[in-house]
């Protein structure tokens, strides 16, 4: 009987382990097929995370891309704006150098023969006074009256003031014409010590004194150079932004100086030309001026980037002036500043334009 009662225990044992490893059996059949649709879902997962990634990269780059865009965009409408005043302006001046060139030449043309008709009247003058030294009354008056010895030396000297006068205008006037060329976008060999004396001279009215200050000194050191190949309004456009920020930071520094202070160190500006490699011309514009802060000296050639009060610019004078010599004429244009001392700005453009490799 109880062999019996073993063999049922045994067997419903046998039948437990059974349902038991079954159990087991499909126990572990859905933990694989869980640890499946884990991996499943984790790759899927991670494919959408880095799907994601991808988008947000692609967004950020395009995002970039399009400030970068709307920043040319901007840099761009200023620099047209500034192209079409410089022509504007450039047109308006040739105009204007035209109307007066006509009128001081006809004035200039006719002194000659003035001062041949003064040479005659007075020569005949004499003349009467050599075979008539004892004239009626009335003239010996009248010689009185006009005071005839100082009106013969004072005639020729105020004809020759004309005269200088008149070339001084006539002057003016190239320089304007010259300047002027501002809309010539053609490459021509020009004279670059020409395009830096014409532009002095529009500026002559900042160098002169007040009564604040003395005149700006302008020391030219001028090399040797021969012709070189140029767009000559822009170049004159690049000197011209130069020379007025030179300025501008000179008669900024006087406002903070003495006029013994002033006195003791004049205000100059130094333009030192010269050749690089017989290939390079290098021009070099110094102002010894308070010099540009260091906190700002990345932002110089930025666009839109400017120090001065409104209405005074819009801070592309210099962001175009480094367009014109790096991109368009193959160059470099580069400044050196000590906080104190002054401010150097040079510039650098093959003489031919077939060797613009930058040094």
């Amino acid at each position: 009987m109880d062999n019996q009662d073993d063999s049922m225990q045994i067997q419903e044992l046998e039948k437990t382990n059974r349902i038991l490893r079954k159990k087991l059996e499909r126990c572990e059949a859905e933990r694989h097929q869980l640890e499946t649709d884990i991996g499943t879902k984790e790759f899927l997962l991670k494919k959408v995370i880095c799907e994601l990634e991808d988008s947000r990269t692609n967004l950020q780059h395009r995002g970039q891309e399009l400030e970068a865009t709307l920043a040319s965009l901007h840099k761009m409408q200023a620099q047209m704006i500034q192209s079409e005043k410089m022509s504007a302006l450039g047109q308006m001046v040739a105009g204007i150098a035209h109307e007066i060139n006509n009128p001081v030449s006809f004035i200039h043309g006719n002194l000659s023969h003035i001062r041949q008709y003064t040479d005659d009247l007075l020569r005949l003058v004499e003349l009467y006074h050599r075979y008539f030294p004892n004239p009626p009354a009335e003239i010996q008056t009248e010689r009185k009256t006009v005071d005839l010895e100082f009106l013969e030396k004072d005639a020729i000297m105020v004809l020759n003031s004309m005269n200088i006068g008149t070339e001084r205008i006539r002057d003016i006037v190239l320089s304007l014409r010259n300047f002027s060329r501002l809309d010539e976008s053609e490459f021509k060999a020009v004279d670059i010590h020409e395009g830096i004396d014409n532009t002095l001279m529009i500026l002559q009215h900042r160098l002169k004194a007040t009564d604040k200050s003395l005149a700006i000194q302008i020391i030219k050191n001028y090399g040797n150079l021969s012709n070189v190949e140029c767009c000559a309004g822009q170049i004159n456009q690049v000197f011209m932004n130069i020379l007025v920020n030179a300025l501008d930071a000179l008669e900024e520094f006087n406002t903070k100086r003495t006029y013994q202070e002033i006195w003791d160190n004049p205000s100059h500006i130094t333009i030192h030309t010269s050749i690089v490699d017989l290939q390079w011309v290098k021009i070099a514009i110094t102002d010894n001026g308070s010099g540009i802060p260091e906190s700002i000296q990345k932002e110089i050639f930025n666009p839109f980037f400017t120090t001065k009060t409104v209405g005074k610019g819009i801070g592309m004078g210099m962001a175009i002036s480094y367009q014109i010599i790096t991109e368009k004429h193959g160059g470099k244009l580069e400044f050196f500043s000590t906080p104190g001392k002054g401010t150097e700005f040079v510039v650098q453009i093959p003489i031919q334009q077939q060797l613009c490799q930058v040094i």
